[in-house]
């Protein structure tokens, strides 16, 4: 019989929880990991000797995958609690190995870059500055919220619009702000903040595509309109 001891009676390093913390969850058995989701074991049995019988009555993960809650609270120590929270994890496993993640959009338009994000921006009270960031195929990473304030070439950090881009590793981007008052008419500021930002994204190899305003329900493209852009 296995001697019996108390988790805190365990090396600190060596417990549980810790070791998932020093050397990640793939290095724990399977006693250590339920142990975790058990939080505690019962008079006599620590939570891992625990876990190592609860495994031994379902004959494994695939007998503990078949068991119901009622036959896991039945297991001397579990009870209907600790039953359902083994069932919950179970059941957060089984749906991640069947999730097909959505489809991430493309960007083939300034028209599908606007759609991501026009309802939104259109009526925010400030001014925004945000960045797509896309993939070499242009689809979509995520959106990058840059800066708040009156976009202002002598003001913008060039550095602060492609951090996010360099350090997820993004193939392209495209600078989105909004105009507060509603019209999306670009400013001498906006046309100059663009021609900054294309010249840096060259240097970093981060193609800039697209500087959209956002106004009340509609947008405009400057490169559409062929500003900021040679």
């Amino acid at each position: 019989m296995d001697p019996v001891y108390r988790i805190k009676d365990i090396r600190t390093e060596d417990r549980p929880r810790e070791r998932m913390l020093n050397v990640g969850p793939g290095a724990l058995s399977n006693a250590e990991l339920i142990a975790i989701l058990l939080g505690s074991g019962m008079r006599g049995t620590n939570a891992v000797q625990l876990g190592q019988r609860l495994l031994s009555t379902c004959s494994g993960l695939d007998g503990l995958h078949r068991s119901s809650i009622h036959e896991l609270e039945l297991v001397k120590g579990i009870g209907i609690v600790k039953a359902i929270q083994i069932k919950a994890a179970i059941e957060l496993g089984r749906r991640l190995g069947t999730h097909r993640p959505v489809e991430r959009p493309q960007i083939q338009s300034p028209e599908d870059a606007a759609e991501l994000i026009l309802y939104e921006m259109g009526a925010l009270e400030q001014e925004h500055l945000r960045t797509l960031l896309l993939d070499t195929r242009n689809r979509l990473i995520k959106i990058a919220e840059i800066y708040r304030g009156t976009l202002n070439s002598s003001h913008i950090r060039v550095g602060e619009v492609f951090r996010e881009a360099v350090r997820i590793g993004a193939a392209a981007l495209i600078v989105v702000h909004n105009h507060p008052s509603g019209d999306p008419t670009p400013s001498p500021e906006d046309v100059a903040v663009t021609k900054v930002l294309v010249e840096a994204g060259k240097l970093l190899d981060i193609e800039v595509l697209d500087h959209l305003v956002i106004g009340t329900n509609c947008f405009l493209s400057l490169k559409a309109r062929g500003l900021g852009f040679s």
